[in-house]
């Protein structure tokens, strides 16, 4: 498999990136400010490497032509991206925030998660949009969505949201790979993140739940960050006799139902945590699920974890309180062991 060293989150994906250009000269990447401006000076390029520093260096080694600087407009750049993508390459569109969809939906959602429906099959549509998702930062209701759930309810998009730096390389591209549209969902809180990662090129397929940690008293599924927060979770119930099972969604569509199920059906207890939208979101998705298919086995009534139905405060106390954390699961998991 490679040799692992510990890098962090941003430079897993840079990496994923790089061996994607490298082995497939039709991977392109499309966005704002991914190399410094587009006509800037020669001191400007590779200025930014993309609003989270991403995408830096890659020009140096591919050039202006598969490294496209993009004018600041969403509906433009991703428009551009599925109709490269029609054409045979395969285009990396970079999002920045996930809010920004709303300029761009209609080529998300008419367009990309369509034309191959439409077409009987005849038109692939092989890109990779990815956005950056996530409170915690102070960035305001319009820098701070999670909205994955949005792009889940429309039949034609895959979605993915890896927590670690070895999920975010693999998954990428596999991502890449994929002759669908995928929406590949990046936490903001996460870039510096560091852990272990091979140096080779590896797929994880999506569509395909992992388990983090095995546990037999109650089961919590959890998505992107909240993963880390679950984990954190379950450490603490650890030194208080109770095991957690932790599954991280990795995949939201396809969801990986199969998995959530067995490890439900083993330990008769569901926590969600979930940062977007409690209404129509995953975690309800997930529950009603649970619910239908494993409900005998259920010991106790699925419980959410989730932020208030609200948009993100700005203000960092108020932030604070509307996220998700480790002493909510804690206090969702005594609860219902009646402790």
């Amino acid at each position: 498999m490679g040799s692992e060293r510990i890098i962090t989150y941003r430079e897993a994906l840079n990496e994923g990136l790089r061996l994607a250009m490298r082995e497939d000269p039709g991977v392109v990447l499309l966005g704002e400010d991914l190399a410094g401006g587009a006509g800037g000076t020669p001191s400007q390029v590779d200025a930014w490497g993309g609003a989270f520093g991403v995408t830096k260096g890659l020009i140096h080694e591919f050039g202006p032509e598969r490294v496209i600087d993009t004018p600041i407009s969403e509906m433009a750049f991703i428009g551009a991206a599925v109709g490269a993508a029609m054409t045979g390459l395969r285009p990396v569109a970079d999002l920045m925030y996930v809010s920004f969809i709303g300029v761009c939906l209609d080529q998300v959602m008419n367009q990309a998660a369509k034309l191959r429906y439409m077409s009987g099959g005849k038109v692939r549509i092989p890109v990779t949009i990815r956005a950056s998702i996530g409170a915690g930062m102070s960035a305001a209701a319009q820098h701070s969505d999670c909205i994955y759930s949005l792009f889940v309810h429309l039949p034609g998009l895959k979605v993915v949201a890896p927590a670690t730096p070895y999920d975010a390389k693999g998954l990428l591209l596999a991502s890449i790979k994929d002759d669908d549209p995928v929406i590949f969902i990046e936490n903001k809180t996460l870039f510096n993140n560091r852990g272990p990662v091979p140096e080779t090129s590896y797929l994880i397929p999506l569509g395909r739940a992992d388990v983090k940690r095995e546990g037999k008293d109650v089961t919590i599924v959890a998505i992107s960050r909240m993963v880390l927060e679950a984990l954190k979770a379950a450490d603490f119930l650890a030194g208080r006799g109770v095991s957690a099972e932790i599954i991280d969604v990795l995949s939201l569509s396809p969801l990986d139902t199969k998995t959530i199920l067995t490890s439900v059906k083993k330990t008769g207890r569901l926590i969600i945590v979930d940062e977007d939208y409690p209404k129509c979101g995953m975690a309800s998705e997930i529950a009603a699920t649970v619910s239908a298919e494993v409900f005998d086995y259920l010991d106790h009534p699925v419980q959410r974890v989730i932020p208030p139905h609200t948009h993100v405060p700005f203000s960092p106390t108020l932030e604070q309180y509307y996220l998700p954390n480790s002493d909510r699961i804690v206090d969702s998991a005594m609860t219902m062991l009646g402790r």
